[in-house]
């Protein structure tokens, strides 16, 4: 099967410069990275596709050669694979896409990597986000409250204040990779790039590490925080505290600390957006003869509502101003007072009498609507 041009597969031109070309490959690589398909094969030969048509054209000598020569440029060993400066450029392109398909997953960012070869500046770490499910009620989203939360978090460790070392001692400048955090090996043709496994890829060791963290710059904590909740808060709102969650290691900065909202259910409400929705069950008498009853708000009060002779089931009253809170407005939704009236079940004998009576001396315009629809039906199949 003939190989796709690799100015098409990149979506590109042959005119095309540098800047365009990675622009390009940039894009398609973060559309068809394997993480981002959930593991989908199609996607992961098109990435692969992908990487390959980027390596052929990115080094000028290269795409000179495919120019000319198409794929036979690269046949009998001249593959456009990993070159001599292969692991520096791919990997500092890869590392650069990275950062764009998971840079602001969960306050992520550049702030993870450090400045030396793409690995973390002086051994530090940004400490991991959290998340914290907290559920409160509804009456409690109609006012706001503040919460108090305990969390089970990492801290920066005090007695060696994040470093890791021990107390009048200091990390050292890994002799491996000279600080960098990567080391490369080259065989030939081919330079391979990975992390430094002196160090695991801090570029710092630490050879009389801290009693109190091991070394980590940080121990295990239960942490109380004051969380405020603001009048109106929808549920499933996420809540951000800023530099909240676990502390980085070896002095790194703080991660954050999510709250997830969820409201639990009402016994009498339910709620959408700003607006309240309560459904109220009434006797076959006050819907035919009328009445009035009275029901809770939301705020802790109630309020009456007269239903007028007739009434059906579905009828609704709005109650303007008694509904949520708009969040972060002096604004009110509306309350929704929906009726249903209720057949009466377990008559006696007298009650049965009474509504056989009734149903005699009724007429069609008692019941408009059951009389109209069984008219209508009668005039579908003809009379």
């Amino acid at each position: 099967m003939a190989k796709r041009d690799y100015y098409e597969i990149l979506g590109v031109t042959r005119a095309c410069d540098e800047k365009e070309l990675k622009a390009s490959f940039r894009k398609l690589a973060m559309q068809f990275h394997p993480d981002r398909n959930g593991g989908d094969p199609q996607a992961e030969v098109k990435f692969k596709e992908v990487n390959e048509a980027y390596e052929a054209l990115k080094d000028p000598h290269k795409r000179a050669a495919y120019d000319r020569y198409g794929h036979a440029a690269f046949e009998h060993g001249g593959g456009p694979g990993p070159g001599p400066g292969f692991s520096a450029d791919f990997a500092a392109s890869m590392s650069s896409i990275f950062d764009d398909i998971f840079g602001d997953f969960m306050g992520g960012g550049n702030q993870r990597r450090g400045a030396a070869g793409g690995g973390r500046q002086g051994g530090r770490e940004r400490g991991a986000d959290l998340r914290y499910n907290m559920e409160i009620t509804l009456e409690e989203a109609f006012s706001g409250k503040n919460a108090e939360i305990e969390v089970p978090t990492k801290i920066t460790c005090k007695t060696c204040a994040g470093s890791g070392a021990r107390r009048g001692s200091s990390p050292k400048t890994c002799a491996t990779c000279d600080g960098s955090g990567r080391i490369r090996a080259a065989q030939g043709f081919f330079s391979i790039e990975r992390t430094c496994p002196a160090c695991h890829g801090r570029g710092e060791t630490i050879s009389d590490p801290c009693p109190d963290c091991q070394g980590a710059g940080r121990v295990t904590e239960e942490r109380k925080l004051s969380v405020n909740i603001p009048a109106g808060i929808e549920d499933g709102t996420r809540i951000r505290l800023a530099g909240e969650g676990e502390a980085g290691l070896r002095g790194g900065p703080a991660g954050d600390l999510y709250i997830f909202l969820s409201l639990k259910p009402h016994e009498f409400f339910q709620r959408d957006g700003a607006d309240i929705f309560c459904r109220v069950p009434i006797s076959f008498s006050t819907a035919a003869l009328g009445g009035e009853f009275q029901v809770p708000t939301i705020d802790g009060g109630k309020t009456r509502v007269r239903v007028p002779d007739g009434s059906q089931t579905g009828k609704q009253f709005r109650l303007k101003g008694r509904g949520m809170p708009v969040l972060r407005t002096a604004r009110l939704g509306d309350m929704y007072i929906q009726i249903q009236v209720e057949t009466p079940q377990n008559l006696t004998r007298r009650q049965r009498e009474l509504l056989e009576e009734f149903e005699k001396v009724s007429s069609a315009e008692n019941h408009p609507e059951s009389t109209g629809f069984f008219a209508r039906v009668r005039d579908f199949f003809g009379g």
